[in-house]
């Protein structure tokens, strides 16, 4: 009974010890793990989970596994059916940037820098923070991004123009491997393939990367080593301070 207590209470510790270090390394640990976060959270795990397994003894220490998974799920109800539980335990959405502006107070609450916000909004398609209306740091770790109305896409049902139908591209070739199942799928043959490879001026299957079927019945073809006259960079250069 003693061993039986034991395990408990360790677990529960070991259970409120985590949800807090969650709570305080904040959500950038959710959404995009660098190394370093990665790492660190293996740390915290393995002690945490050592302080269980040395201080309790034999088969007992199977139970601590099972009392965590029922401190999850009853977490998991409370959040449910509680709004002060689950804005404790999961936060709540942070505007990081409002009306094409950055909101360094609550990037700084979020412990959130550039770097992350720049990549997560390439991530949803933007380039350019211009094009930004707001942006939301949700508590699971995304950013949700509403564009500015001049950058939004006009779609047909804006113009009242009907649309054809538009399905999904199917895999043809893979680092020079035929998918020939998907040939036959679609009715297609190797001679059909290797004459639309040529008039690519690809020879070799071997020299393509990828290659699908679109909706429309066109071939995506992309080759290894492509010929491009300028390649874009996105690290960063040398940094310069200006003297004032």
């Amino acid at each position: 009974m003693e061993e039986l207590f034991k395990v408990l209470w360790k677990s529960i510790v070991v259970f409120i010890m985590l949800v807090v270090f969650s709570r305080i390394i904040g959500k950038k640990l959710l959404s995009q793990l660098t190394f370093f976060d990665f790492t660190i959270g293996i740390l915290i795990g393995t002690i945490t989970g050592t302080f269980v397994t040395t201080e309790v003894k034999g088969l007992m220490v199977l139970l601590s596994p099972v009392i965590l998974t029922l401190l999850v799920v009853m977490v998991a109800f409370l959040t449910v059916k509680s709004m002060p539980v689950r804005k404790l335990l999961e936060g709540e959405p942070v505007v990081v940037i409002q009306n094409g502006k950055i909101m360094e107070k609550g990037m700084l609450r979020l412990r959130y820098h550039l770097d992350d916000l720049e990549m997560q909004l390439r991530e949803k398609g933007i380039f350019n923070i211009t094009e930004v209306e707001f942006a939301v740091m949700e508590p699971h770790g995304y950013l949700s991004v509403l564009k500015k109305s001049q950058h939004l896409p006009v779609t047909m049902k804006d113009i009242g123009k009907p649309t054809q139908y538009k399905g999904m591209a199917t895999e043809i070739i893979k680092d020079g491997d035929v998918f020939e199942q998907n040939l036959r799928q679609n009715n297609l043959t190797f001679a059909w393939l290797y004459e639309e490879l040529r008039k690519r001026n690809i020879e070799k299957l071997s020299d393509v990367t990828y290659a699908s079927l679109e909706s429309d019945g066109t071939l995506y073809t992309d080759v290894k080593d492509d010929k491009l006259e300028y390649v874009q960079k996105v690290e960063d250069g040398p940094i310069t301070k200006l003297k004032h």
